[in-house]
C-alpha cells in the first residue's frame, strides 16, 4: 500500500481541541476543523495499527450523507475543500486534503442518538436478556438480525475515551435534555435514518443501524460530527442477508470478529493487527463508499492506493 497515511496530527500552529478515537479537532475560534485520521476503534479502545484511506473514507462519505439530508435538518459543515478553509490551514493542506471538514461551532449535546431497523450487537443482547430494547418492549420470537417492523430510537450516553457508551431509556435523555429537545431529536433522528435506509436499500446495502450526533448553535439544532459510516453504522450487503445469525457486513464488524477470535480482553492495550486484517478492513470501507457514492474513492478526488 502506497497510501498517505494520518495516525495522528500535530498542526503546532493551529489549537489542538482534543483528540477522539478517529478524530483530532483544532479550535479556530467560531470555527472548529475536524481531521480524520486512519485510527480505528474497537469495543471503544484504538488499536495500534491504522487502516489506511479510512480518514477519507470516514470524511468523504460524511459529507455525501450530509448533503443528501440537509433539508431534513441543517448540518455543522462550512466545507471539506481545504481551500475554503482559513490561511492558517493552508501550511497543513497535504495532510488536510480530502480527510477534514471546516465546521461551524455547536454545543455538543451529552447523548449520542441511534436508530435501529434490525435486531443486531447491544439491542440483540438486551433483547434476548429482556425482550426489550432500552424499555422498548418488541415481539416475541425475534432472532438476531431479525428486520424490526419499525425502526427504534434508543439513546445512549456519550462515554469519554476507554469506557464504553451505556444504552438509556427515552425517559433518562429527556431528563438530560429536556422533553421537548428530546421529542425533535427521536423525530429527526428517525427521518435521517429511513431516508439513508431506503437510499441504500437501493445500492444493496443495508443500514442495520446507525449513531447520531448534535449540537446548538444560536438556539437552533445541527446534525454534527460524521453521519452514516462505517464507523457509525452497521453496513450489511442485501443480497448476503439471512436472519438468524450475525451478517457479513462493511463496516468494522470484520475487526470485531478477529479480536473477539483471538480472546482479546477488550481493554487496552489492543493486540497489533495482522497485515490481512488491515488490509481486508479497508476494503470493505473502501466498498462501502463505493456502493452508496455510486463511483471509487479516487473518483472523488481521493488518492487512493
Amino acid at each position: 500500500m502506497t497510501s498517505n497515511v494520518v495516525m495522528t496530527t500535530e498542526f503546532r500552529s493551529l489549537k489542538l481541541k482534543g483528540r477522539g478515537k478517529v478524530r483530532d479537532i483544532y479550535d479556530l475560534g467560531n470555527e472548529i476543523l475536524i481531521v480524520a485520521t486512519d485510527r480505528i476503534s474497537a469495543f471503544d479502545v484504538v488499536m495500534p495499527n491504522p487502516i489506511p484511506d479510512k480518514g477519507r473514507v470516514l470524511t468523504q462519505l460524511s459529507k455525501f450523507w450530509f448533503d443528501l439530508t440537509k433539508e431534513i435538518i441543517p448540518n455543522h459543515v462550512i466545507s471539506t475543500d481545504v481551500r475554503d478553509f482559513p490561511s492558517e490551514c493552508r501550511y497543513y493542506e497535504e495532510a488536510l486534503t480530502d480527510r477534514s471538514m471546516f465546521v461551524v461551532k455547536t454545543e455538543p449535546l451529552p447523548v449520542e442518538c441511534v436508530v435501529r431497523g434490525y435486531l443486531s450487537g447491544s439491542g440483540w443482547e438486551e433483547y434476548r436478556k429482556a425482550g426489550a430494547v432500552c424499555s422498548i418492549p418488541l415481539p416475541r420470537g425475534l432472532v438476531e438480525s431479525s428486520k424490526l417492523e419499525e425502526p427504534i430510537f434508543t439513546p445512549a450516553t456519550k462515554a469519554e475515551m476507554g469506557f464504553h457508551d451505556e444504552n438509556i431509556t427515552f425517559e433518562k435523555m429527556e431528563g438530560i435534555v429536556g422533553k421537548d429537545l428530546a421529542e425533535k431529536l427521536k423525530a429527526v433522528s428517525v427521518a435521517v435514518y429511513k431516508k439513508a435506509r431506503d437510499f441504500a436499500e437501493q445500492r444493496g446495502i443495508l443500514i442495520a443501524d446507525t449513531k447520531m450526533e448534535f449540537g446548538i448553535k444560536d438556539g437552533k439544532l445541527i446534525l454534527i460530527d460524521e453521519l452514516l459510516t462505517p464507523d457509525s453504522s452497521r453496513f450489511w450487503p442485501k443480497d448476503e442477508y439471512r436472519h438468524g445469525g450475525s451478517q457479513k457486513s462493511f463496516d468494522k464488524q470484520y475487526l470485531r470478529d478477529y479480536l473477539i477470535s483471538i480472546n482479546w480482553n477488550k481493554t487496552p492495550p489492543a493486540p497489533q493487527l495482522p497485515e490481512e486484517v488491515i488490509r481486508k478492513t479497508r476494503e470493505k470501507y473502501l466498498e462501502a463508499y463505493d456502493r452508496l457514492v455510486g463511483k471509487p474513492l479516487e473518483d472523488a478526488g481521493v488518492r487512493q492506493a
